[in-house]
């Protein structure tokens, strides 16, 4: 038991009076957060187990997860509720949504089910939305998140120093990813809103975790991500079908989406490759900073649904070409007339 679990084990024996408990590991995240599952003997106040968060303050902030939790727990969403804190210490003990996420249980049989609750849901977190509550998702942050692309990616990872031509490319593309993502409609973005963070409930499925990011931004960017997943992918017809079964409802309730469907599905894909430039940087920095390799291996997935969208897109396809050339992928040959 390390120094932290140990302290934790202390606060805990303060915190629930001397309730006997078993401490286990639940999980652990890509950040510094670890999660212990706390069992009892007997219910403490009708629970049978709880989760306690352990986030050093050194490097992680608490607040934020408890500001957004109870956000999201007045829009409607079904997530952790916080039984005790300790802000100072970085502990949270917090109600159990169990073990089943989404991944684990995900299959062409399940999902238009799964789906379905999960749209349903991120409808009603948007339509709480107001600006000016969480932090905005400007061009300065979606900025600082595709830099991990070149800093973490292509420096680090594939060992190329970009030229000035093809620094170029990827200065244009962000430039124009941009300029459609600022201009789509506002909302509460949950920004990791996919099947590892979304876990299968009795009751108000599903359970959210994991939104302590939270921010105010681009209506497509969280479908986006619960559709074109780094860890689980779907056919082409499958993800438009799912994306219009969000958009007719959405459309529906008022919020601001594009009256048009093809308007809409070129926003979602375009915010796709926004947040596919992303997480490649992302992934890169988890294996070659934190020594967190098992992301190297969702890498080519999402590699796969970043080209898709660049080959469809005559404006991102210079960016198209650059990653063949970082990965000296030759073109695919074809006619033109």
């Amino acid at each position: 038991m390390d120094d932290r679990q140990q302290q934790l084990s202390a606060w805990l024996n303060t915190v629930l009076q001397q309730a006997d408990f078993s401490l286990t590991s639940a999980s652990a995240d890509a950040s510094f957060r670890r999660y212990f599952r706390v069992s009892f003997a007997v219910p403490y106040l009708g629970y049978h187990s709880l989760i306690v968060m352990d986030a050093p303050p050194a490097q992680e902030d608490c607040r934020p997860f408890v500001n957004i939790a109870q956000l999201f727990a007045a829009a409607g969403l079904n997530v952790p509720k916080i039984i005790a804190q300790d802000l100072a210490q970085g502990f949270l003990l917090l109600s159990d949504l169990g073990d089943d996420t989404y991944l684990m249980h995900l299959s062409a049989k399940t999902a238009p089910k799964l789906y379905l609750a999960a749209t349903d849901a991120l409808i009603k977190l948007q339509l709480a939305s107001k600006p000016d509550v969480l932090p905005y998702y400007d061009q300065a942050l979606l900025m600082r998140e595709m830099q991990l692309f070149p800093e973490w990616y292509v420096a680090k990872h594939l060992h190329v120093e970009l030229n000035e031509a093809q620094q170029a490319v990827l200065n244009n593309t962000f430039a124009v990813l941009n300029k459609n993502i600022l201009a789509q409609g506002q909302v509460y973005v949950h920004r990791d809103y996919h099947s590892r963070n979304l876990m299968i409930t009795k009751e108000n499925n599903p359970g959210v975790l994991d939104f302590q990011d939270a921010v105010y931004g681009a209506i497509s960017y969280d479908l986006v991500s619960l559709l074109k997943d780094a860890y689980i992918s779907w056919e082409e017809d499958q993800l438009i079908d799912w994306a219009v079964r969000y958009w007719q409802p959405a459309k529906k309730a008022g919020l601001p989406v594009p009256d048009d469907f093809s308007e809409f599905y070129r926003d979602f894909e375009w915010m796709g490759a926004q947040r596919h430039i992303k997480v490649l940087g992302i992934f890169a920095r988890l294996s070659h900073r934190d020594g967190k390799n098992a992301y190297l291996q969702d890498m080519p997935l999402v590699m796969s649904h970043l080209r898709k969208v660049c080959e469809r897109y005559v404006e991102l396809r210079p960016m198209l070409r650059l990653l063949n050339q970082l990965e000296n992928v030759k073109a695919k040959e074809g006619y033109t007339f």
